[in-house]
């Protein structure tokens, strides 16, 4: 796999990284409407900040499990260009974008008339409890508009055009902030002020997006919602809810398992999360690309052709997870002192962190077999191996359960277990239906 490139091979690796920079950018920059929102809502106050903490976790688990109107209008557009077929192509985002209406005016309600008992749900009470709910039932508000971002992600994505895509993610937040400042300090609404500049600058972004994807959509051949086209990708997306709920559950329980341990434990625990899902991004970047580029390859009839960039990928991704795993290993002792002056939280992340950075190798072969599975349309594939994993998983952070002495090592070696199954598996899958051709 990390034989010596030829020219055909840099040309692909040029092409990957070129689409992989962006992809990066918009991947690093989206969390950030989260981050904005925790800084300024923190200086209201612990019980508006712990109440923006319950929200953003219902809102992440619901955009999480709508992912799919991303990933599989990708595959599914990026092979219909592939093969030509710009008419069809045309069609599916129009019938995604009808798929994420349907979806997201109904989820909104649930999301609005849910919002008191779920936040008692998630432990939230008192001011808290107000300020949670609050937030949440003004956010339904831009659902529809979040699930229509998504479907204009995986639009961008299958025709390669993800600069504009980053140029609309790092206006947003620039213009996110200057609202919620507004809203919040000189407008004096609170934690209302924040969800509802969110709100808006969702709403305008919409728009933005909607303009990009005009050439796209002025080309379809029909305009009215067609079943069993929504269909089609709702079954993709019953597969990859499925996945989601295996990775939740997975990172839930490792987090349950920390705080079961003592309390230097789960903040160690806390920062080496919050480190692997940074890390992540760059792996994902290049996956990305992967989606898009082995779909149309595989939408062109150029099985051998997706097999050749299928490698390139997951080449590119070891690579990249190899030097993370070098810079997080040799960062390991003082990469802690960050965001802790505790002692034994410092510690038992410095220790943790080069089970992460071993954890980086592996998980560098997933995430890059992940992309490319994606753009070969296997995504109930990936849901079963998500979930097989998981018999990985289980018995490994039973020890760290039964035996706490294991500590936050015990619990990222689960991790990593947990990773080098998700990269067998994912081998498997890509060597019998792309490598075999």
């Amino acid at each position: 796999m990390l034989r010596a490139s030829s020219p055909a091979d840099r040309t692909i690796d040029r092409t990957i990284i070129r689409l992989a920079v962006p992809a990066l950018g918009t991947l690093a920059v989206e969390p950030l409407y989260v981050t904005v929102d925790t800084a300024i809502v923190g200086h209201l106050g612990t019980a508006p900040l712990a109440g923006l903490a319950v929200a953003s976790q219902v809102l992440v688990v619901v955009v999480s499990l709508c992912n799919f109107l991303a990933y599989g209008t990708t595959e599914r557009i990026a092979f219909h260009r592939g093969a030509g077929r710009f008419d069809q192509a045309s069609l599916v985002a129009f019938q995604a974008i009808w798929a994420a209406l349907a979806i997201g005016f109904p989820l909104a309600v649930v999301v609005a008339l849910t919002a008191d008992p779920v936040s008692s749900l998630l432990g939230a009470d008192g001011a808290a409890h107000d300020a949670a709910t609050t937030y949440l039932r003004i956010s339904a508000v831009s659902i529809p508009a979040v699930l229509i971002t998504l479907v204009a992600h995986g639009v961008l994505r299958a025709e390669q055009r993800l600069r504009g895509l980053l140029v609309v993610v790092v206006v947003a937040n620039i213009v996110n902030v200057v609202f919620e400042v507004v809203a919040v300090y000189v407008l004096d609404l609170g934690i209302a002020g924040s969800a509802w500049s969110t709100v808006a600058v969702q709403a305008i972004s919409v728009a933005a997006y909607l303009w990009l994807l005009l050439p796209v959509l002025r080309t379809s051949p029909a305009r009215s919602p067609i079943p069993a086209e929504m269909v089609r990708l709702l079954r993709v997306g019953g597969f990859l809810v499925a996945r989601v709920a295996a990775l939740m559950f997975t990172f839930t329980t490792a987090t349950a398992v920390a705080a079961r341990i003592d309390e230097a434990t789960l903040a160690a625990h806390q920062i080496l999360a919050s480190g692997f899902l940074l890390l992540a991004l760059s792996l994902d970047a290049l996956a990305i690309p992967g989606q898009s580029m082995v779909a149309a390859a595989l939408g062109g009839g150029d099985r051998a052709g997706a097999a050749h960039i299928a490698r390139r990928v997951v080449s590119l991704s070891l690579r990249c997870g190899l030097v993370l795993a070098a810079v997080t290993a040799a960062g390991s002792p003082w990469i802690p002192q960050l965001f802790s002056s505790d002692e034994a939280v410092r510690s038992r992340a410095a220790s943790g962190a080069l089970m992460l950075a071993v954890l980086l190798i592996p998980g560098a072969l997933a995430f890059g077999l992940d992309g490319i599975l994606i753009g070969a349309g296997r995504f109930r594939s990936l849901s079963t191996m998500m979930i097989k994993v998981l018999a990985v998983y289980v018995p490994t952070i039973a020890i760290a359960l039964v035996v706490p002495g294991v500590g936050v090592v015990g619990i990222w070696f689960a991790l990593t277990a947990w990773m080098v199954g998700r990269a067998w598996f994912g081998w498997r899958l890509a060597a019998r239906d792309l490598w075999a051709a």
